[in-house]
């Protein structure tokens, strides 16, 4: 720790005793700052705000209606694109900053120094905006930033309308395109249906289609059973009957009715005959009944009739029996029946036939059925949707071109500050002076540095690595000490001029400030 003091001290003594080299260096690095400071020229700054009012009385009125753009975001990125090549080259030809600018690489050189020189900060959180630019010509600066303030108003709108407009054109596009596939998705549909006629109404109409034919061919097999059945009891009727009756006289011993009567025992024989072989239920028996029934209802009429008529005197006479032909015409009735029944079993044989066949491609067919569907329905749904989107998008586009989702507002108007922003004399004053100051003690330490001085015999051995035998004090005379004095005053006097100088200079600038 000593022999870092001792350094330390005798590194202040060699800068001392080249102080005047310092304060030499400190006056000619001063007057350099000066003279460079009052080379730069002046900038005046000019500058806008603009607020973007992104809140629309219509946007919560079209909710659900139009597309609600993220408009702070889209204000962001119009924002940062503001700077860029093309706006900046039209930026030049409306503030006319190209009039003395023929080549292209000096325009290419005014591009670029306008997209350093040019700002746009954002105050806060709010959507306020601050344009700004500075230029040694005041009423240039102005015209770059109202021109500035028109560009970024205006490409808003641009922007808007063009992304409308790109939007509605692809949708477009779109709905032309699903419109073919939609199309193509019917005429499919439809010439399947056309050519599986029938088997396209799925698997659960198909077969329940299926059963209603089985059904009915049961029931119409039980039909023709039933006629089959009425139709061998007439003919085994009429195979028990006499087609022709005697008169009166022959008859006389069995009664009134004696025809009916032995009708009526052929019908009992037959039935006693089919009660052995058949149930009560069976067509036959029950067939046979209702022939015996009608009969003995037929013979309990005549019978009645006949009581009340005269006896006929002819005798022997031979007439045709009515039973027989009622039974006959019941016959033929009868076979007519069943003709027609086989005939319905018939058709509908041979549609379960067809309809069992055809239920082996079911499958297939609704496999099929279900793809062409699902392609219509998909197709469908996007064209619906599609026509949705364009109808929002028309929406939304006549919102902004009537109201407009973002609105723009000039806050503070283009203007320029009356007192020039660079550079900053006074800052930079004061800086120069201790920079000055700086650079005069570098310099006495430099020269010290190459044209030492030793001040103590420790040094001096250090040195030159040869030993030292002993040193001898200095004994300054009066007039010594005077010159040694007067030179400090000196010194003292150069460094307060050093210091009067620049705070004369400051005070002048500090004056020209108050007064502008």
């Amino acid at each position: 720790m000593d022999d870092l003091i001792r350094r330390s001290l005798i590194l202040l003594r060699g800068i001392w005793h080249r102080r005047w080299i310092g304060m030499a260096v400190a006056w000619l690095a001063g007057i350099a700052g000066s003279v460079a400071l009052w080379a730069i020229p002046q900038r005046y700054e000019a500058s806008a705000k603009i607020f973007v009012d992104t809140e629309s009385v219509l946007k919560p009125l079209m909710v659900g209606l139009a597309v609600q753009p993220n408009v702070d975001q889209q204000v962001t990125m119009l924002s940062r694109r503001l700077i860029s090549r093309p706006n900046i080259e039209k930026l030049i030809g409306m503030a006319k900053l190209d009039v003395n600018e023929n080549s292209k690489s000096r325009k290419a050189a005014l591009v670029e120094s306008l997209i350093g020189r040019l700002e746009i900060l954002t105050l806060g959180k709010e959507n306020l905006y601050r344009l700004s630019f500075r230029d040694t010509d005041p009423s240039r600066a102005k015209r770059v930033v109202e021109s500035l303030t028109s560009i970024f108003i205006q490409s808003s709108q641009v922007e808007s309308q063009t992304d409308s407009l790109d939007a509605k054109k692809f949708i477009d596009e779109q709905i032309k395109l699903y419109e073919v596939k939609l199309s193509e998705a019917e005429n499919r549909l439809k010439d399947f249906r056309i050519r599986h006629f029938g088997l396209s109404e799925g698997g659960k109409g198909f077969f329940a289609r299926m059963e209603d034919v089985n059904l009915e061919l049961s029931k119409a097999r039980l039909d023709l059973r039933e006629a089959e059945n009425s139709r061998d009891s007439l003919r085994r009727a009429i195979a028990g009957e006499d087609p022709l009756l005697v008169g009166p006289s022959a008859v006389s011993d069995k009664g009134l009715t004696p025809e009916i009567d032995a009708r009526i025992d052929a019908v009992r024989r037959n039935l006693d005959s089919l009660m052995q072989r058949f149930t009560e239920e069976h067509p036959d028996v029950a067939g046979a009944k209702r022939v015996l029934a009608q009969l003995e209802e037929q013979r309990r009429i005549e019978t009645a009739a006949r009581e009340k008529t005269p006896p006929s005197r002819a005798a022997g006479a031979v007439s045709a029996n009515p039973a027989y032909k009622e039974l006959k015409v019941s016959l033929a009735q009868a076979e007519a029946t069943v003709a027609s029944l086989r005939t319905r079993v018939g058709e509908y044989e041979a549609r379960y036939r067809q309809i069992k066949d055809a239920a082996r491609s079911v499958p297939q067919v609704e496999a099929e059925l279900a793809q062409l569907n699902r392609d219509y329905e998909v197709n469908k749904k996007n064209y619906e949707l599609l026509v949705t989107r364009r109808e929002s998008a028309e929406l939304s586009g006549q919102m902004e071109a009537s109201a407009g989702v973002a609105q723009f507002r000039v806050v503070e108007p283009p203007r320029v500050s009356p007192r020039p922003v660079a550079p900053d004399r006074l800052k930079l004053l004061p800086v120069i002076l201790l920079g000055a100051l700086g650079v005069g003690v570098g310099g006495s330490f430099a020269v010290n540095r190459v044209w030492p001085t030793f001040v103590d015999v420790a040094t001096l051995r250090e040195a030159t690595g040869l030993p030292v035998l002993g040193s001898v004090s200095f004994y300054a005379a009066p007039a010594e000490r005077k010159k040694e004095r007067r030179g400090l005053v000196g010194f003292l006097a150069a460094l307060f001029g050093l210091i009067v100088v620049f705070g004369t200079e400051f005070a002048a600038v500090f004056m020209m400030v108050r007064t502008a």
